[in-house]
């Protein structure tokens, strides 16, 4: 079976906020354009998530069957580092989420 990986990114001036998605269906770019615009509008007034992206994705989910990758689907994680002390299991917890940040090295 093949699965297609598709991605929201929320605001260039807010925090970043991705949502990755999958499906069984192949949609073109102009396709998933269109499901997430129209997510977008479904949503917009009403929705509760901690971001818009989180609540688009969920919609994508609900309404057209993409599987959202957020942290609750998460089974385990794993930090990883040179030294062996540094790879560990990192334990789950309702007070963090998974945050990603892009910083250049000087």
């Amino acid at each position: 079976m093949s699965l297609f990986f598709y991605e929201l990114h929320e605001g260039a001036t807010d925090l970043m906020s991705d949502a990755i998605l999958v499906s069984v269906r192949e949609h073109s770019p102009e396709q998933f354009a269109s499901l997430v615009r129209s997510a977008r509008t479904a949503v917009l007034d009403t929705f509760e998530e901690d971001t818009l992206v989180e609540a688009v994705a969920r919609e994508l989910e609900r309404s057209h069957g993409f599987t959202y990758i957020g942290d609750d689907k998460f089974r385990a994680s794993m930090g990883i580092g040179i030294e062996e002390d540094d790879t560990f299991l990192v334990e789950p917890s309702d007070e963090y989420r998974s945050v990603v940040v892009e910083l250049e090295r000087t």
